[in-house]
């Protein structure tokens, strides 16, 4: 992934956000050293901003689609209240394993269920609706993701889909996974069930509001 900012930019605004707690640190280390693709980490700036953002909303159920190894989901599960859950959506076994065992060493881990089967399957047989989701896997299905979800999704609730603005690719799309992210964002904007601000906070975070 480029950085969309100067890269003493984007050390300054890790410095300047809160840490995280040791658990998600060790989390972190346990990625680097054992996974083939790290780079996927949210890491703390996003971290921190979707604890923020689940504090300030106090969801009663996520879903989140895309576990990698956990740390968006325990980043999540720190800003849950009582009886809040999350759902999380993982297909390769190796990430799932981590997520589980670094899930297991948290405070927090009860309050998170994995899903191992392809999320489509997940969404479509939900019998409950949506207060808050984050996205963050299969690029390619972002517009299948978006509709299904924001069909489940209640009145006031947050949708939250990284990579949208996909290394600054967006601007002008080449290829094809660039351009149904690029489709996509247009989209939101025109829909108007939603609200929605693009953030340049990483690598793009499409914040969206069901009306």
């Amino acid at each position: 992934m480029e950085l969309l900012v100067d890269e003493a930019i984007d050390r300054y605004a890790f410095s300047n956000t809160s840490a995280e707690p040791a658990y998600l640190q060790a989390l972190e280390k346990r990625t680097r050293e054992e996974m083939d693709d790290p780079q996927m980490l949210t890491g703390r700036v996003e971290g921190r901003l979707l604890k923020l953002i689940v504090q300030l909303c106090q969801p009663r159920f996520v879903l989140e689609v895309g576990t990698f190894t956990g740390y968006s989901a325990l980043s999540m599960a720190e800003g849950l209240g009582e009886g809040g859950r999350i759902l999380t959506c993982e297909i390769n076994p190796a990430a799932q394993k981590l997520a589980r065992e670094s899930f297991d060493d948290s405070p927090f881990g009860d309050r998170i269920e994995i899903s191992p089967g392809p999320a489509l399957d997940t969404i479509r047989s939900l019998d409950r609706q949506i207060d808050l989701s984050f996205i963050d896997a299969d690029k390619e299905r972002y517009p299948i993701y978006y509709e299904e979800i924001v069909q489940r999704t209640r009145p006031g609730g947050i949708l939250i889909f990284d990579n949208m603005l996909w290394s600054g690719r967006v601007v002008e799309p080449r290829d094809e996974i660039t351009r149904e992210i690029a489709k996509l964002n247009e989209t939101i904007t025109a829909d108007d069930r939603v609200e929605n601000v693009l953030l340049t906070v990483r690598d793009g975070v499409q914040l969206v509001r069901k009306l």
